[in-house]
C-alpha cells in the first residue's frame, strides 16, 4: 500500500471518530445466536466508536476488547449484587478476575465498573435498594485494594425513573420520593470517588407509556412546541429529562458531578412507534447533537453518552414489551438497518460474518387452516423463537394468515440452526404443516431471518434435544405471545 493510500485511510478514521466524539455503543449479548466477539470489535471500530458499555465481563468479549483502543465499562448483572454487598473478599475476587487481570494480561482499557443495571426500579419491587450501595462500595474498596482506583471509576447506571418533576417542569426535579435519602447517599459516595452518575434516558419510553404524548418532543429537529420553564426553552424530550437531573443533582448539592448518559436510541420494530423511520431520526439527531459538542440548557458542555444498542438481541425478555428485541442500530448480525452519519461518513456493516444456507420453513400450500394443529404450533414456535414482528404496528404486521404461520414456523426453524426436525409441525393427519423451501418468503416490509451458522456442533446438539421434544411438551400458551395466535385467528 503506498503512502498516500495509508494517509487518506487514516485521515478517513480520525474524520469517523472526531464525529462520534463522546459517544460509545452498548454491546448487549443476549442473542441465540450472537456474532464472534472479534467481529463485533471490528464493528465498533470500523464505524468510529471509540468506548463500549458491556452489561457482564464474559471471557470471550473481554479478550476480543484487548488492545482495541476502545475504552470499556464492564458490567456487573444484578443477580450478583447481593453476593458482592455482603462480602468483600466477593468484590476483591471479582476485580482481580474482571478487571486486574484483562487490564495487565490482554491489555483491556477498562476506565468503568457498571455496579448493577437499573437496579431502583419501581419493577423490581425493593429488590436491590439495600445491596447496591453497598455492593458499589465493596467494590471500591476492591479498586483501591488492587491499586487501580485511579484509573477505573465504579457507577451505577440508573434510569431515569430516579427522578422525577410534579410538574414536568426541569427546574422542579428532585429525587423520586420514596427513595430520596437513598440517592443522596449513593450520589455522594460517587461524588466523593470521583466516580459519575450514569442514567439511561429513553425518549421512546416516554411516547410508548403515554399515548397523549407529544410525538414531535421526542425529537431533536425543533418542530415541537417549546417547554418554557422559566425563560429557559425546551423543544425536546431529551434535554428536559437530562436537566431534571441536573437540577436534582443542583438541590442536593451535586451541581459538578460528572453524568453519563448509559443508554439512549430507539427501536425499530415491536410497537407502532419503534419503525425504522423514528429511529434513523432520533439517532442521527442524537448523533449531530453530539458532533456539534452542543449541551443542554443547564449543561452546556458536550455530552457523554452511550448508544443503546449496537446489534439486535433476540433473546431479551419482552416483557417490557416487543421492542426490547430490537433497539439494535445494527441487525442481529451485524448488517446496516439504516444509515447515520455527519457529512460524507456512513454507517460500515460486520465483516466475515457467516451464515445457515439459504433455506426457510413455511406452511406447506395444501395445509388447512381449520386444523387445530395450527394454533397449537404457532404458539410453540413463538414461545421458543422470536416473533415479535408480528405484533401490532410491526414490520410483519401486514402478512396474511399463511405468511404469520410461516414467519413462526421459520423462526423457529433457523433457532434451532435449520435441524430437519425443527420444519415437522403436526397436522390432525399423518403429514407435516410445513415444508423447507429455497423461495426466500421476504416481503418488502418483512424480512424472514437466515441465521447466523453456529461456530460449534455443541449447540446444534442441545438444540436438537430440546427441538425432538416437540412431540411430547404440552403446548402453553406464554403471556404476551398470545397476540399471535390472535392475528392467525383473526385472518381465519
Amino acid at each position: 500500500m503506498g503512502f498516500f493510500p495509508v494517509i487518506l485511510r487514516i485521515c478517513f478514521l480520525l474524520f469517523l471518530v472526531g464525529f462520534v466524539h463522546g459517544l460509545g455503543a452498548n454491546w448487549g449479548t443476549q442473542s441465540t445466536h450472537p456474532l464472534k466477539p472479534s467481529i463485533v470489535v471490528n464493528l465498533l471500530r470500523d464505524n468510529g466508536f471509540q468506548k463500549v458499555k458491556l452489561f457482564d465481563a464474559d471471557a470471550g468479549t473481554m479478550k476480543a476488547l484487548g488492545k482495541s483502543g476502545l475504552q470499556v465499562m464492564v458490567g456487573i448483572p444484578n443477580d450478583m449484587l447481593a453476593k458482592l454487598a455482603t462480602s468483600v473478599k466477593a468484590a476483591e475476587d471479582w476485580v482481580s478476575k474482571n478487571v486486574s487481570s484483562y487490564m495487565s494480561k490482554d491489555g483491556v482499557d477498562i476506565r468503568y465498573v457498571a455496579v448493577g443495571n437499573e437496579p431502583f426500579l419501581t419493577t423490581y419491587n425493593g429488590s436491590f435498594l439495600q445491596l447496591t450501595l453497598p455492593a458499589l462500595q465493596n467494590i471500591q474498596s476492591a479498586l483501591i485494594k488492587a491499586g487501580l482506583s485511579t484509573r477505573v471509576k465504579p457507577t451505577v447506571p440508573l434510569n431515569a425513573d430516579v427522578y422525577q418533576s410534579p410538574n414536568n417542569l426541569p427546574s422542579s426535579g428532585d429525587f423520586r420520593s420514596d427513595i430520596h435519602d437513598l440517592m443522596v447517599a449513593l450520589t455522594k459516595y460517587l461524588s466523593d470517588n470521583g466516580a459519575p452518575f450514569t442514567v439511561n434516558i429513553y425518549p421512546f419510553i416516554s411516547l410508548y407509556n403515554d399515548p397523549s404524548f407529544p410525538v414531535d418532543f421526542a425529537f431533536f429537529d425543533g418542530d415541537a412546541t417549546p417547554l418554557n420553564d422559566g425563560g429557559t426553552l425546551y423543544t425536546n424530550v431529551f434535554d428536559a429529562n437530562y436537566d431534571t437531573l441536573v437540577w436534582a443533582l443542583r438541590k442536593n448539592g451535586f451541581g459538578s458531578l460528572q453524568i453519563i448518559v448509559g443508554e439512549v436510541g430507539w427501536p425499530t420494530d415491536g410497537n407502532e412507534h419503534a419503525t425504522i423511520q423514528f429511529a434513523q431520526k432520533f439517532n442521527q439527531g442524537f448523533l449531530t447533537r453530539i458532533a456539534s459538542g452542543k449541551g443542554t440548557p443547564m449543561q452546556l458542555s458536550a455530552i457523554d453518552a452511550y448508544l443503546f444498542s449496537l446489534i439486535d438481541e433476540d433473546a431479551k425478555s419482552i416483557d417490557p414489551g416487543n421492542f426490547e428485541r430490537h433497539w439494535g442500530v445494527f441487525n442481529y448480525d451485524g448488517s446496516i438497518k439504516y444509515q447515520l452519519g455527519v457529512g460524507n461518513s456512513q454507517l460500515i456493516g460486520a465483516k466475515g460474518v457467516k451464515y445457515l444456507p439459504k433455506k426457510w420453513c413455511v406452511l406447506t400450500p395444501q395445509a388447512n387452516l381449520d386444523d387445530p394443529k395450527i394454533g397449537e404450533s404457532v404458539n410453540y414456535a413463538c414461545s421458543l423463537a422470536d416473533c415479535t414482528a408480528l405484533g401490532y404496528g410491526s414490520s410483519c404486521n401486514s402478512l396474511d394468515v399463511r405468511g404469520n404461520i410461516s414467519y413462526a414456523f421459520n423462526s423457529y426453524f433457523q433457532r434451532n440452526n435449520q435441524l430437519q426436525v425443527a420444519c415437522k409441525f403436526p397436522n390432525v393427519s399423518s403429514a407435516y404443516l410445513s415444508m423447507t423451501t429455497g423461495s426466500d418468503p421476504t416481503t418488502p416490509s418483512c424480512r424472514f431471518e437466515i441465521m447466523i451458522a453456529p461456530d460449534s456442533t455443541a449447540s446444534s446438539a442441545s438444540l436438537l434435544s430440546s427441538t425432538s421434544s416437540f412431540f411430547r411438551i404440552k403446548i402453553q400458551v406464554l403471556t404476551g405471545l398470545s397476540a399471535i395466535l390472535f392475528y392467525v385467528s383473526t385472518f381465519m
